[in-house]
């Protein structure tokens, strides 16, 4: 037994010896470049956004009413139709005015007769100065109330305002019309405001003809274009904002007053480093970018971001122009990591292909091959 002993340690130590000389023989490891996309920190012309929402307000609005209460004798127009400025759309029972005016009428034709009459005696001094002016008078009233009895008939027809598009007809022929009665809305919407608030803030970079944009849910994917037309006067004291007007083409008629839209305010362009917006990672609050450097390898660089837009990002401190950066393929990385440009997918689709042509493919062989060969096994 103690003949033994020894014999067996020395075959273990020549197993350990071996083994730790084809571990100290066999080279590290290398890792392969990870194959990113990467871009480089430019300076662009860049505008800041203000974002609000904004209430659409027709041109021109008005709910129509009569001046009087008097029976609706006809009515000119049907719901929704378009109509010019000064067309008739009611008309309401006149007899008594027209009667009241031809009366007029006959009484200012007498007086005026009346007048020449006397005229032409106080020409030959035959009446006095007085007895002339008091049927100038009378001439002259006579006159006003035929204007008075033409101004009431006319009262008893109610005409568009301006041209636009009616409303819901809400009157018809026979019913008793008030001044407190509806008769239809008109509005003018070729041309349409949209009503928001912005920051105090951003008073300073304000000016009508800024450029506005707007999105509907009503019309998903569609962006109206616009401008700036009046910024008001006042800040609200308890809000600190203001309220800016827009103005809208709209020929086509799809922004109706009282339509709900997100505005997008663009303010003057300044120049401004931006980026890919999906080249910056979000840890908690913290923001940063891999940037490659002169050794393909990537290290974090901690950023400030600033305005958002479009898939691009404002960055405000931590890069500079000229550096290149990592735009795809973040999520694999870490710092120290090489880094490689990635292939575009058409050059890696198009070399995988010609690999798989060159190379012929080999047909499988089944596993008791080598028994039908007469191989013997192998325990």
């Amino acid at each position: 037994m103690a003949s033994r002993f020894p014999a067996g340690c020395l075959a273990l130590a020549c197993i350990l010896g071996v083994v730790a000389c084809r571990q100290q023989a066999a080279p590290a490891p290398t890792s392969a470049p990870v194959p990113v996309t990467t871009t480089t920190v430019r300076v662009l012309p860049w505008s800041d956004t203000v974002q609000a929402l904004a209430t659409v307000r027709a041109r021109e609005s008005v709910t129509l009413t009569a001046k009087v209460s008097e029976i609706v004798e006809q009515v000119h127009f049907e719901s929704g139709q378009q109509v010019a400025a000064g067309q008739p759309l009611v008309t309401l029972r006149v007899d008594a005015q027209q009667a009241a005016l031809a009366e007029a009428q006959a009484a200012a034709a007498e007086a005026g007769q009346q007048f020449s009459r006397l005229q032409g005696l106080a020409a030959q001094q035959l009446v006095s100065r007085a007895t002339l002016d008091a049927q100038r008078a009378t001439r002259d009233a006579a006159a006003a109330r035929v204007r008075q009895m033409r101004s009431e008939i006319a009262d008893r027809q109610v005409r568009a305002p301006f041209a636009g598009v009616l409303g819901i007809r809400q009157v018809s022929p026979g019913a008793l019309l008030t001044p407190n009665a509806v008769i239809a809305t008109l509005d003018d919407i070729t041309r349409v405001y949209a009503d928001f608030q912005v920051p105090e803030a951003a008073l300073s970079a304000l000016a009508p003809g800024a450029r506005v944009t707007a999105h509907g849910t009503a019309w998903p994917g569609v962006t109206f274009e616009g401008a700036v037309e009046t910024v008001a006067a006042r800040i609200d004291p308890v809000t600190r904002t203001l309220t800016v007007r827009a103005a809208f083409d709209n020929p086509e008629r799809r922004l109706r007053p009282g339509m709900l839209l997100q505005a997008s305010l663009f303010l003057p362009q300044r120049q401004a480093l931006v980026v890919p917006e999906i080249a910056v990672v979000q840890v908690g609050r913290e923001s940063f970018v891999y940037r490659v450097g002169e050794d393909g390898r990537v290290a974090r660089a901690a950023v400030d971001t600033g305005v958002r837009r479009d898939g691009l990002a404002e960055i405000v401190q931590g890069l500079e122009a000229g550096q290149r950066i990592v735009v795809d393929g973040t999520g694999k990385l870490r710092p120290g990591m090489a880094v490689a440009e990635a292939k575009a997918k058409a050059e890696a689709e198009a070399e995988a292909e010609a690999e798989a042509g060159s190379v012929p493919a080999r047909p499988a062989q089944p596993a008791a091959a080598d028994a039908q060969s007469g191989v013997p096994d192998r325990d």
